[in-house]
C-alpha cells in the first residue's frame, strides 16, 4: 500500500508499506479522498508540536472519505463498498493517532468498527467531494454549538478558512440571522460570499469601525460596544481576543476554536462584571456529525465551493506547499 510518512520540516516520504491484513473483528478502508487540514500545514512548514501527535517516520492526515474493502468474518453490519467517515478519535482503537490516522496512506484499518462511533455511513445525497470535508465541519459545527446559539443571534467569524466556514454555516443551520466573515483574505473572502455571506477585510481597522457600523453599537464593559451576540475566533490572531475584551457587548459570548500554543493574560474583571463568556472547542461530539450530515444533504449551500485544489496523491508536497497559500488556496484535497 501507498503511504505518506512525515519525515521533518518540508519532508514527506512517498513510500510503500506492507498491505493491512484484516482480522476476524476489523475492516479495511481505501481512502477516496482526503482532506489537508492546517495543522499538517503547520507541522509540514514548521514541525512538531504544532498540534498534532505527528512522529518522525509516521503516516499523518486525518479528514478523509473512504469505502469499506475488506470486512472480518465476525463483522456483520458492515458491507464491502460501503461509503465511510472515520472518526480520527477512534477508528485506529489508538487515541493518540486521532491526528495521524493515515489520511495521506492508501489505507486505514480499523481493529473494532462501530457505526456512528467510530465510523459512520454516508448518506447517497452527499458527493465524496463533500464528504472529504466532514471531519472540520463537524469541529466548525461544534464551535458553533459553544457559543449556545439562539435563533435571531447576530455573530461574527473571523478566519475564513474551512473551520471557520463551517462554523458560520453552522450558525444559520442553528437559527441565527446575521452572520458576517471576516478575514485577510480577499481570495477566501471571495468564495465566502459565493456562499451567500457577508464579508469583510479586517485587515485594516483595528478600531472595529466597519463591524461596529454593520452590526450598530451597543453598551459594554468598556462604553460603547458591537452588537454581535456571537464571536468566533477560527483564525487564531491575539487581536481578537483583545478586540473581544473591548468591543464584546454585555451577554455576549466568545469560542476560540483555532489551535493555538501561546498563553495570554484575560481581563478576568471585564468579563465577569460584563456579563461575557469565553469558550473553548475542540474537537466535536456524534450530535454535531449528525448535524453536519443533514447540513451537507439540505443542498442549501453548495459545500464543494470551499475546495480550490485537487491533487494526485503523488503530488502531495506540492498540495501541501499550495494549501499554505491563503491568498491562492482555501480547501486543498488528495485523491487516490
Amino acid at each position: 500500500m501507498r503511504a505518506a510518512l512525515y519525515q521533518g520540516t518540508k519532508n514527506i516520504e512517498l513510500s510503500e508499506k506492507p498491505d493491512y491484513q484484516c482480522g476476524d473483528d476489523g475492516i479495511i478502508l481505501k481512502n477516496i479522498y482526503s482532506s489537508i487540514c492546517g495543522t499538517d500545514v503547520a507541522v509540514y512548514q514548521h514541525g512538531l508540536g504544532m498540534g498534532h501527535r505527528v512522529t518522525i517516520g509516521g503516516e499523518f492526515g486525518h479528514e478523509t472519505v473512504c469505502k469499506v474493502v475488506s470486512v472480518g468474518k465476525n463483522v456483520k453490519d458492515i458491507f464491502v463498498g460501503e461509503r465511510v467517515y472515520p472518526y480520527p478519535l477512534l477508528v485506529t482503537g489508538d487515541r493518540k493517532r486521532a491526528g495521524t490516522i493515515g489520511g495521506f496512506s492508501e489505507y486505514i484499518y480499523c481493529p473494532n468498527p462501530k457505526w456512528n462511533e467510530s465510523i459512520y455511513r454516508v448518506d447517497e445525497r452527499i458527493s465524496d467531494k463533500a464528504a472529504v470535508l466532514i471531519e472540520p465541519f463537524t469541529v466548525g459545527c461544534r464551535a458553533a454549538r459553544r457559543s449556545l446559539p439562539q435563533k435571531g443571534d447576530k455573530a461574527v467569524v473571523f478566519g475564513a478558512g474551512t473551520i471557520g466556514i463551517a462554523a458560520a454555516i453552522s450558525l444559520q443551520y442553528f437559527g441565527s440571522d446575521k452572520v458576517i466573515i471576516c478575514d485577510h483574505s480577499d481570495f477566501r473572502l471571495g468564495i465566502c460570499r459565493e456562499l451567500g455571506f457577508e464579508t469583510f477585510n479586517n485587515k485594516q481597522d483595528a478600531d472595529f469601525e466597519y463591524l461596529m457600523k454593520y452590526f450598530g453599537k451597543t453598551s459594554g464593559i468598556n462604553g460603547e460596544a458591537m452588537d454581535s451576540d456571537i464571536w468566533i475566533d477560527a483564525a487564531g490572531a491575539d487581536s481578537i481576543l483583545t478586540a473581544y475584551e473591548q468591543y464584546g457587548k454585555y451577554n455576549s459570548r466568545m469560542v476560540m476554536v483555532a489551535v493555538g500554543t501561546n498563553r495570554r493574560e484575560v481581563d478576568i474583571l471585564g468579563l465577569t462584571f460584563g456579563q461575557k463568556s469565553l469558550t473553548g472547542s475542540g474537537g466535536y461530539t456524534p450530535q454535531d456529525v449528525a448535524d453536519v450530515m443533514n447540513i451537507m444533504k439540505s443542498g442549501k449551500w453548495d459545500i464543494e465551493k470551499i475546495i480550490t485544489n485537487e491533487f494526485a496523491w503523488e503530488q502531495l508536497p506540492e498540495a501541501l506547499e499550495k494549501a499554505s497559500h491563503a491568498e491562492e488556496a482555501l480547501n486543498v484535497i488528495i485523491h487516490f
